[in-house]
C-alpha cells in the first residue's frame, strides 16, 4: 500500500499555485460531446484520477482526445455510442452528466447508475425529473437509466429543482442548450463551476444566461461547435492550502486563487484570527497568533455558504483551536468518517447527529491513519503537518482523485513529507501522467 509519510511541525512559507478546478473540468469534458463540428481545446486541466475517468468515458463514446500537458483537445464530431462503459461511470458520480449531452445530441442515452465517495446518499432523481421535464422518457432497469427523447427532440420547459443540485443543474443545462424553445431552471445551483460550464457552452454557440444565480435561462440552438476554454482555479484546493497556511504558515501566497469564490471560508479564517490579503492573482495568508485558531461555529450549505468539500479540512484545523468549536454538516449525512482517524491523533471530537463538537487540544500526535474519501485525505495531511512526530496517511487513491501533486506542492512550501509508492499507487501515477 502506498502512503504519505509526514514529519509534523515544520512551518509553511512561500508560494503555491492552484490547479484548474476538478469540478469544472468534469462537466466541461462531458459538454464537449455536444460539438457536432470543430474541435474543443480545454486548458488548465489538472492531472487527477477523476479527470482521467471522465476522459476515458468520453473516449469510450468515440471522441478523440489528445493530451498536451495541462491542455486536452477533444474531437467529438463522430461518436460511436450513447452508452458509456458501466465500469467507468460507477467509479465516479460525476460521469452521470454525460446523459444530458448524449440525450440532446442523439435523442438517447443509456447511463449506469453512478458511484463515487461513500459520503451519503446522492440519488439521481433530480437529474431524471429535469430531463423528463424536457420531454424525455427515463426507464431504470438492470442498473442503468435509459433516456429517450420524443419525436421532434427535446422541448424547453420551466423546471424547479427541489434542492440546488450541482449535477442536476449541469445535466439539465447541457440537455436544454439543444432543446427547442426556452428552458428556465429555478432553484439552480450557483457554484462557480456551473458558471464556468455555462461560459464554455456559450463559447460553443449556446445561449445561457443567469448562471451563478438561482434562475438560469436557456434559449435552445440548432447545433454547437468546438471551442477553446480555460478552466477556472480549483477553489477547494485553494481552500485546503489557505486552511493549512492559517495554522502553520509564515506567510503563504496561494497563486491562482480567486477570493470571490472563497468568501465564506475567508470570513471564517479571519474570524479565527488569520490575516488574509487579496491580491490580483492570488491570496496571501498570515497565520493565526500562536498557530491556534479561535473557536468557530461552522455550518456547511450550498454555495455561496461554507462548502461541504472544505468541512473535513476545517475540522482538522479546529482540533487544535483555543476552545470548543462546532461544525454542522447539512449537505451529506455521512461525511464525518475522518473524525475517527483524527481521534487516533489525539483529537477530542464527538458527534451529535449532524454536528461535530470539537474540544481544542494543545497538540496532535502522529499516527497511522487512512483516508476514507477525497476531502478526508486532505484533512489528514493537514493534521499530519500539525502533529508532533510522524504521521502515515494511507488510502492515497482518494487524494489522487482531487489533488494534483498535493505532496509536491506542500514540499514546495517547506513541509516535510514524502509519498512512498506501493504497487497500486505506481500504476495510478503512471495512468495519470
Amino acid at each position: 500500500m502506498g502512503r504519505i509519510v509526514i514529519e509534523g511541525g515544520y512551518p509553511l512559507e512561500g508560494t503555491v499555485r492552484v490547479s484548474g478546478a476538478k469540478n469544472a473540468v468534469l462537466p466541461i469534458l462531458a459538454a464537449s460531446l455536444l460539438a457536432e463540428e470543430g474541435v474543443s481545446q480545454i486548458e488548465e486541466v489538472p492531472h487527477l484520477l477523476d479527470v482521467r475517468v471522465m476522459a476515458d468515458t468520453v473516449s469510450a463514446l468515440g471522441a478523440k482526445l489528445e493530451w498536451n500537458g495541462s491542455t486536452i483537445r477533444v474531437d467529438a464530431r463522430r461518436l460511436l455510442s450513447v452508452c458509456p462503459p458501466a465500469e467507468l461511470v460507477r467509479k465516479m458520480r460525476a460521469s452521470f452528466v454525460v446523459a444530458g449531452p448524449l440525450l440532446a445530441r442523439f435523442g438517447e442515452a443509456m447511463v449506469a447508475l453512478p458511484g463515487g465517495c461513500n459520503i451519503g446518499p446522492r440519488p439521481v432523481d433530480l437529474h431524471i425529473k429535469g430531463l423528463e421535464a424536457l420531454g424525455a422518457t427515463a426507464v431504470v432497469e438492470n442498473g442503468y437509466v435509459h433516456f429517450r427523447a420524443p419525436r421532434g427532440g427535446l422541448r424547453g420547459a420551466r423546471i424547479y429543482l427541489d434542492v440546488p443540485s450541482v449535477g442536476a443543474t449541469q445535466n439539465i443545462m447541457m440537455a436544454a442548450v439543444l432543446a427547442k424553445g426556452q428552458t428556465i431552471i429555478e432553484n439552480a445551483a450557483k457554484e462557480p463551476e456551473n458558471v464556468d460550464l455555462a461560459n464554455y457552452l456559450n463559447a460553443m454557440g449556446a445561449r445561457v444566461r443567469g448562471a451563478g444565480t438561482d434562475v438560469i435561462r436557456i434559449e435552445g440552438v440548432d447545433h454547437l461547435r468546438g471551442a477553446t476554454h480555460a478552466v477556472i482555479p480549483d477553489r477547494i484546493e485553494a481552500g485546503t492550502f489557505l486552511i493549512a497556511a492559517a495554522l502553520i504558515g509564515r506567510g503563504v501566497y496561494v497563486e491562482n486563487a480567486l477570493s470571490h469564490h472563497l468568501m465564506s471560508l475567508i470570513a471564517k479564517l479571519e474570524e479565527a484570527g488569520a490575516v488574509i490579503e487579496d491580491h490580483v492573482e492570488g491570496i496571501k495568508v498570515w497565520p493565526c497568533q500562536g498557530g491556534r485558531m479561535k473557536p468557530l461555529d461552522v455550518k456547511t450549505h450550498y454555495y455561496p455558504s461554507f462548502p461541504t468539500d472544505l468541512q473535513a479540512q476545517m475540522v482538522a484545523a479546529l482540533t487544535v483551536a483555543q476552545g470548543t468549536s462546532t461544525v454542522t454538516e447539512t449537505v451529506f449525512e455521512n461525511r464525518f468518517m475522518h473524525v475517527a482517524e483524527l481521534q487516533r491523533m489525539g483529537a477530542n471530537i464527538h458527534i451529535e447527529g449532524r454536528t461535530a463538537v470539537i474540544e481544542g487540544v494543545p497538540r496532535l500526535t502522529g499516527a497511522r491513519v487512512t483516508a476514507t474519501d477525497l476531502r478526508a485525505g486532505a484533512a489528514l495531511v493537514i493534521a499530519g503537518l500539525l502533529a508532533e512526530g510522524q504521521t502515515e496517511v494511507y488510502g492515497l487513491h482518494h487524494i489522487d482523485r482531487g489533488y494534483d501533486d498535493l505532496v509536491g506542492k506542500f514540499k514546495q512550501l517547506g513541509a516535510r513529507l514524502e509519498r512512498i509508492e506501493g504497487d497500486a499507487e505506481i500504476q495510478i501515477a503512471k495512468s495519470v501522467g
